[in-house]
């Protein structure tokens, strides 16, 4: 399930890299305020970015990242960028994991936006697969560089950025302020949690738009934060390391200033799956708000203030589901339109009706597979608890049918 794929997807990459004295965002023709069209996508904010004045791309909006990322270098080969130096990204033990290049004095530019001087961290291969797990063309990551900037509204139910000069963005009053802290280049906010247990804590959270969960809570770091008996274990996130193991369940409230969100589901992601994600730099915190809490708002971020502000929309009261199917999916092809089953859960209902990994979805219900988005594929196979399902696939050459009854385990 493509939800579970960014979990604190690249807060590794948090070099330091030389800057141009040139560099920065501003708006074009002295405006004060530009709006830009977006896609949300598995509660992703996705953008069209122009790299160089020369190749339209699409990148991912993402507070939890401090330097523009592109995922795949033969994009700068075109361009025939050059390269200052090579990392070799490595995760615990040092083993060799990735190489990733920086390139400099690069330009930017939205609609209504030019950015230049930036640096670039470029991956060597498209490791990431942003494209197979989302199903749209993702080309690379945009975060801190333009939130410093300015302040950032998105509005996840038209599916609008605006992007506004501090002096321009004045919040009307239905909105709720809470205070975060910008620390490591990262915002951070303080919020209630209520477990399933009942116990509560405060806890310090990186507001995270390139997450695509919506809560994360890291065990290890209060002894309160307990592991609910009711859960499944899963794949929770995937990053340059490779998976991150971990267990989903739900807490019984958080609330993020006066908005209680009731029976959210929380990742718990295993002790040190992660090591050199959450815990780089030197910012201690006990997990993550991610896009599926997110995208129940309009959301402003003001760092430069050290604001937020919320505003509920029609998303709010939705009710949080994980998985019902037990599937993970990838799509595959240039059309990104044949849909591989990746991932199995253990004693998911796709389990016990002996779907298996490598399957291909030929249709669901009926509908051919080539007549859907991943977005849909997915949307079908987590539509609600009870629904019957009808699924067409090939194996090995061979069309099989296979029927379950989606289940929510948790």
């Amino acid at each position: 399930m493509v939800k579970k794929l960014l979990v604190g997807l690249i807060l590794l990459l948090t070099f330091s890299l030389s800057y141009s004295q040139n560099l920065g965002f501003g708006l074009s023709e002295g405006r004060k305020k530009v709006q830009i069209p977006i896609e949300i996508n598995n509660n992703l904010i996705i953008l069209p970015v122009v790299l160089n004045g020369m190749l339209p791309l699409k990148f991912i909006l993402d507070t939890g990242v401090r330097t523009t990322i592109l995922t795949d270098k033969s994009y700068t080969d075109i361009l025939n960028l050059p390269y200052s130096r090579k990392y070799t990204i490595s995760g615990p033990g040092g083993e060799k994991l990735v190489d990733a290049y920086v390139t400099n004095n690069v330009s930017l530019d939205l609609p209504g936006v030019h950015g230049e001087g930036h640096a670039m961290l470029v991956l060597a291969e498209d490791y990431l697969q942003l494209r197979n797990y989302l199903g749209t063309d993702v080309h690379g990551i945009l975060g801190y560089e333009l939130f410093s900037r300015f302040v950032i509204k998105v509005d996840y139910e038209r599916k609008l950025l605006t992007i506004m000069t501090p002096e321009k963005s004045k919040p009307g009053s239905r909105y709720e302020k809470i205070p975060i802290r910008i620390e490591d280049t990262k915002p951070f906010l303080t919020a209630e949690v209520v477990e399933s247990d009942g116990t509560e804590m405060t806890a310090k959270l990186l507001v995270d738009s390139g997450a695509s969960h919506g809560l994360m809570l890291e065990s290890t770091s209060d002894r309160r934060i307990k592991i609910p008996e009711n859960t499944v274990s899963s794949i929770i996130g995937r990053g340059l390391g490779g998976v991150i193991m971990g267990r989903v369940g739900r807490v019984k409230s958080l609330s993020l200033g006066n908005y209680m969100i009731n029976n959210p589901i929380s990742n718990f992601p295993n002790p040190n799956s992660y090591t050199d994600t959450l815990k780089s730099g030197t910012v201690t915190r006990n997990g993550s708000v991610g896009g599926e809490i997110l995208s129940r708002f309009t959301v402003i971020f003001d760092f430069s203030n050290e604001k937020l502000y919320l505003k509920k929309n029609r998303f709010f009261n939705k009710k949080f589901y994980y998985n019902l199917s037990g599937l993970t999916i990838k799509a595959k092809g240039s059309s990104l339109n044949t849909y591989e089953i990746t991932e199995v859960r253990t004693e998911s209902v796709s389990d016990r009706a002996e779907v298996k990994q490598g399957d291909i979805i030929l249709a669901i219900n009926g509908i051919p597979s080539t007549d859907l988005t991943l977005s849909q594929v997915i949307g079908l196979l987590n539509y609600r608890s009870g629904k019957h399902i009808k699924l067409d696939i090939s194996r090995e050459g061979k069309k099989i049918k296979k029927k379950f009854i989606l289940q929510d385990q948790i």
